[in-house]
């Protein structure tokens, strides 16, 4: 199909909206994991972290687009264990499925673990949370690129789905970073969506598959509760009563009233 066709047909169009739904769906999830490892460096060393974790899930998925007979072939069973078919996708799927529960798990002891223990939390340094961004890029890329394939059928709508989806991905990086940052309960809420995303991804290494609307939905309806909460939380700050005359009456307490009839007489 020619450059004019694909423009010209309703189809595709549809196709490209879709995947790219899609894609930035799959892509909040990476931002929010991004932000939490790089909320472990220091503040000048953050927003350049999320760049170039995003740049390099961006370079991710055209890569494994490219080498699309590759990521197919990654479907093939490598071997059996206990019945089970085991293939290259498999692999990468449950390793990449237990490291964010393990590293879900931690940062969750972590925030738990109150004031004593918040002062040592940011000594990572920036290659290790490369390195980190990095396994979860592969993780989030495969998952990514194979539901895409499975989607459409040209290459260069999922490039362009991908490549848009990442754009804005990197746009509102820094906003999602600092309002998941900023409420401890929405972070606490985001670690909870990765603990269940790791474990549908261990699930499906083990062919045991998750309809994702199973995954997203819970994750959707949760959002909105929280959203709820903080809009509820805004309210009552906003109508929280001020005690304009607190110093006066504070004066007022400590006068006997021997002292008061002295200073009116």
């Amino acid at each position: 199909m020619g450059a004019v066709d694909l423009l010209m047909s309703p189809e595709i169009w549809i196709a490209f909206a879709t995947l790219l739904l899609l894609e930035v769906v799959l892509g909040v999830d990476n931002v929010i994991f991004i932000s939490i490892l790089a909320g472990r460096l220091p503040q000048h060393q953050q927003a350049r972290a999320r760049t170039v974790g995003l740049v390099l899930a961006l370079v991710t998925r055209l890569a494994l687009l490219a080498s699309l007979s590759w990521v197919i072939g990654l479907t093939d069973p490598l071997f059996s264990v206990l019945g089970q078919e085991i293939s290259g996708r498999d692999i990468i799927l449950i390793v990449g499925g237990l490291f964010l529960l393990g590293k879900a798990t931690y940062e969750i002891h972590e925030n738990l673990e109150g004031g004593e223990h918040t002062s040592g939390r940011r000594v990572a340094s920036f290659g290790a949370v490369i390195a980190q961004i990095v396994i979860l890029d592969l993780v989030f890329s495969l998952d990514s690129v194979i539901t895409a394939v499975g989607m459409v059928d040209e290459l260069a709508v999922m490039v362009a789905a991908v490549v848009v989806a990442m754009v804005i991905m990197l746009a509102s990086a820094g906003a999602i970073s600092a309002f998941v940052n900023r409420h401890p309960t929405v972070k606490m809420l985001a670690l909870a969506f990765l603990l269940l995303i790791g474990g549908s991804l261990v699930a499906e290494g083990f062919d045991q598959h998750i309809p994702k609307g199973y995954v997203y939905g819970p994750i959707a309806f949760s959002i909105f509760v929280e959203f709820l909460n903080l809009r509820v939380r805004a309210k009552r700050a906003s109508k929280a009563p001020v005690h304009l005359h607190q110093k006066y009456s504070a004066e007022d307490d400590d006068r006997t009233p021997t002292s008061a009839a002295t200073e009116r007489g």
